[in-house]
């Protein structure tokens, strides 16, 4: 098993090391928009514990994980007014994991819109802005 790095991207977001724009935070996890988004409302959800996979992770956060996937799940797909969901998460390179710190991407979906290749391209701040204010107006909700 690979040493958990506590200075990958998102350990560095849980720190305020970095900038991210946030939706919901409890106790044991933090969501906030996906900066390279496949879709409108690309959101992650990670736990505050430090993981690298879903095998790395004990059971009480994976509990947590889940619990909180589910509220933002919600949030999003209300909030966006999407007529579906995909969510997704990948562990180690070889399934699709590039950032190696446990996350949920939950991805608002609608009928006819296909999800957009990971690129690499980072999305303007003031679209990530607006999403995010749908998405947090039906956390609120």
């Amino acid at each position: 098993m690979t040493a958990y790095d506590p200075q990958n991207v998102f350990a560095k977001i849980l720190r305020g090391e970095l900038p991210c724009e946030k939706l919901y935070e409890d106790d044991h996890t933090f969501a906030f928009m996906d900066i390279m988004p496949r879709g409108d409302g690309h959101c992650l959800v990670i736990p505050k514990s430090p993981a690298r996979t879903i095998i790395d992770i004990g059971a009480d956060s994976l509990g947590h994980l889940a619990r909180s996937v589910q509220i933002v799940a919600r949030a999003a797909k209300s909030g966006m007014q999407a007529d579906g969901l995909t969510i997704l998460q990948f562990n180690e390179s070889a399934g699709g994991q590039v950032v190696f710190h446990i996350h949920v991407h939950i991805i608002p979906r609608w009928t006819g819109v296909e999800l957009k290749p990971h690129t690499g391209d980072m999305a303007p701040k003031e679209t990530l802005v607006a999403h995010a204010a749908k998405i947090r107006a039906a956390l609120s909700a």
